[in-house]
């Protein structure tokens, strides 16, 4: 009996421990499986977050570089509104004057040229040709018959890049001296303005305007006070090519 106690006994314990080892590898178990279940889970909200991020929030627009917009300013659009700046039945071609000739369908025969001090420019076939003193149009007429001997029916636009030969000069008390370009119309005042305006010495009722007319100086007295108030137009008057503005 002694001995069928023992053996029992010890089936007991062994059969208690083989409990507790189970047990304690099913609760270790547990979490592990828990954490399987629940990462596809997660990985798919994340995917779901990031696929509805990137539909809801699309890229912007990439925008025009310094160097693009530059270039849109010399397109042929570009080009066509500074010439709308300027009057055709006022302006002609100077000295220095900066010029896009065009040829349609003659890539060799267009070419931006500017206007030497003898007055001349020189063009493939043509060679030297004088346009200062000629307006934009009279410059296309003249070019367009000059090209028939070459190509047939040719059609040439000028236009005006850059105005250099018209400007008027400003001298005396003003803050800042020296030539100014005469785009389209401007003023006395509007000139004076861009000078800089009058300094604190400026004899404001003893400006005049030296222009020459068929080959004679004339002298024009300016009321700087009249003109600020506006009321007769004529105190303001506008200013022509080569105009001299004296500030004493």
């Amino acid at each position: 009996m002694s001995g069928f106690s023992e053996g029992g006994t010890l089936n007991l314990l062994a059969g208690k421990c083989l409990g507790f080892i189970v047990s304690a590898m099913l609760i270790c178990a547990i979490p592990v499986c828990i954490a399987q279940e629940s990462a596809p889970t997660d990985i798919k909200k994340s995917q779901e977050t990031s696929t509805s991020s990137a539909t809801s929030s699309p890229s912007p627009a990439p925008s025009a570089t310094g160097k693009e917009a530059k270039k849109g300013s010399d397109t042929p659009d570009g080009l066509a509104k500074k010439a709308e700046q300027i009057d055709p039945s006022i302006y002609h071609i100077g000295v220095e004057d900066d010029l896009q000739i065009s040829v349609w369908k003659e890539p060799d025969l267009s070419v931006s040229v500017v206007v030497r001090p003898d007055g001349m420019i020189t063009m493939p076939l043509l060679n030297d040709i004088r346009i200062a003193g000629l307006t934009t149009t009279e410059l296309q007429v003249l070019l367009t018959e000059k090209l028939k001997s070459f190509v047939n029916e040719p059609q040439v636009t000028v236009v005006v890049r850059g105005i250099k030969s018209r400007k008027v000069y400003v001298y005396g008390q003003v803050g800042k001296a020296g030539a100014y370009a005469l785009v389209g119309k401007k003023t006395v005042l509007e000139v004076l303005a861009e000078a800089g305006g009058l300094s604190l010495f400026a004899k404001k009722s003893s400006i005049y305007v030296l222009r020459e007319t068929a080959g004679k100086k004339e002298r024009i007295p300016f009321n700087y006070n009249s003109a600020l108030k506006g009321k007769n137009p004529n105190d303001n008057f506008e200013l022509l090519p080569g105009d001299i503005i004296v500030v004493p």
